[in-house]
């Protein structure tokens, strides 16, 4: 029976070298990452866990930099406790020998085979400082996920922020983007992010959901088999009560205004697809803007050893994995975003099954785990149908609207890519204009341009390196 061992128990090290290869390494210290490094290590296995930031807890778990002294950094988030036994848990793991914690690592690409992995990472808080190659037999990718975003004129204006951006400016840093704050875009963490905001200090004048909350009601099993996600929407929907917040459905900011920066947003009712609808233009003053339209998973540098993937129901790319999160490559395990959106809590779960796989145990504590992870797997997949961006919403841009912010490709040169010069595909339309060339490699963009081509959504594409990398560093491996 997969129990893992109590807080107690903890098995010690055997002797290595430190060149030694582990057993396991795992990529992303986030939710799904941090439990699998917990679950693997509590289970015997000798473990590295590489992330790029100086702490675990990833995207979600942020903290404030230490400097702030910030006395109850729970206060910040939904569901501490579970990131924060898990965190003591690991440190316990690390004083053992079991777990080796490598902060500031940023993973660039992994090389080899099932048995004889080589994950190569860059060192420091930027990556600039040196390089180290990890090796292990058995390779768990817990990448996560970025935030997509939809363009629109004068978003590229200071004071337009992305919504997990805003949330993360809170968290780390215990700043606001600005005091009055306009929350859009499309998903259920514009809820979380505007009720954040709000306790933190800021004026929220309106909360502009593109889609709506009608999409849920069609799958009435799967909400009734997730009580606890209706628990938290109704936490979410009190937050917004209490300060006053108005929420708007099938409604977008189609232009932000401003000379330095956001001094007022242009807002407009949708119809189905998106479309802005004709005289219903309506102008909201602030001075700042939180935006963003759900997550996309984070496949480098899964694609890059040929993992596999699949199109998610909003359009963009997840690794494939099957019920014990096994990629398609053998020796490679996926949990967490990269998987597909799904939350902190699935994330937790995956990581666990998937470490209770590498070690080899099964029984009955694996198939509870596995019968929650459906569960939320299936509510998952619900809001991403119910969020998913329509096609209409490119009516908002103008051609002189910048789609990639990087190479200042505007949407006029990606339309005449496709209209005049053949493209079919973001591919080509890259090839074409350079957009998605730039520094973020089509993380901001990608969505926008498979757009515009006629696609459905960002491609998953097998980029070699998986962040930036000097030459230097790419010779000496």
């Amino acid at each position: 029976m997969p129990t893992l061992p109590s807080d107690d128990t903890v098995p010690a090290a055997p002797d290595a070298c430190d060149d030694a290869p582990y057993d396991l390494a795992v990529v992303g210290a986030g939710p799904a990452g941090l439990a699998a490094a917990v679950a693997a290590g509590r289970l015997g296995l000798r473990v590295a866990l590489l992330d790029s930031a100086a702490r675990t807890g990833g995207q979600f778990y942020r903290h404030p930099a230490p400097g702030l002294g910030a006395r109850r950094p729970e206060a910040l988030h939904h569901a501490w406790q579970a990131y924060a036994d898990r965190a003591a848990r690991l440190e316990a793991l690390v004083a053992a020998g079991r777990v080796d914690h490598l902060a500031e690592h940023h993973v660039w690409a992994v090389t080899g085979a099932a048995g004889e992995w080589s994950v190569h990472a860059a060192l420091g808080p930027d990556g600039a400082d040196q390089r180290r190659t990890v090796r292990a037999a058995k390779l768990l990718l817990a990448t996560g996920a970025y935030e997509r975003q939809l363009p629109f004129p004068g978003w590229t204006l200071p004071g337009v922020v992305g919504a997990g951006g805003a949330q993360a400016m809170l968290k780390a840093g215990l700043v606001l983007p600005g005091q009055r704050v306009v929350v859009a875009g499309s998903g259920p963490l514009l809820l979380a992010v505007a009720g954040s905001l709000a306790a933190a200090g800021a004026e929220i004048p309106a909360v502009l959901e593109a889609s709506g909350y009608v999409g849920y009601t069609r799958r009435p099993a799967t909400l009734a088999a997730n009580p606890g996600k209706l628990a938290e929407g109704a936490v979410h929907a009190a937050a917004l009560l209490r300060h006053r917040i108005p929420v708007r459905t099938r409604s977008a900011v189609t232009e932000v205004h401003g000379k330095d920066r956001v001094e007022a947003v242009t807002v407009m009712r949708l119809d189905r697809d998106w479309r802005p609808v004709p005289g219903t233009e309506r102008r909201i003053p602030c001075n700042a803007l939180a935006v963003g339209h759900g997550l996309v998973p984070q496949l480098e540098p899964a694609t890059g050893i040929g993992c596999a993937t699949r199109l998610t129901p909003d359009g963009t790319h997840a690794l494939v994995v099957d019920d014990r999160q096994r990629t398609t490559v053998t020796g490679v395990w996926s949990a967490g975003e990269s998987g597909g959106v799904g939350g902190a809590e699935l994330a937790l779960l995956e990581g666990e099954l998937a470490a209770l796989d590498i070690a080899g145990r099964d029984g009955r504590g694996r198939t509870s785990r596995a019968r929650r992870r459906d569960r939320l797997r299936g509510f998952a997949d619900a809001m991403a149908v119910a969020h998913a961006p329509r096609p209409g919403w490119t009516a908002w841009l103008d051609d002189d609207t910048d789609v990639c912010r990087c190479e200042e490709v505007t949407a006029g040169q990606v339309r005449e890519a496709v209209a005049e010069l053949g493209a079919r595909d973001a591919r080509t339309v890259k090839l074409l204009t350079r957009a998605g060339m730039g520094w973020c490699q089509g993380r901001m963009c990608g969505a926008a341009v498979a757009c515009l081509a006629g696609g459905a959504g960002d491609t998953a594409s097998r980029r070699p390196l998986a962040c930036p990398v000097t030459l230097e560093q790419l010779a000496e491996d």
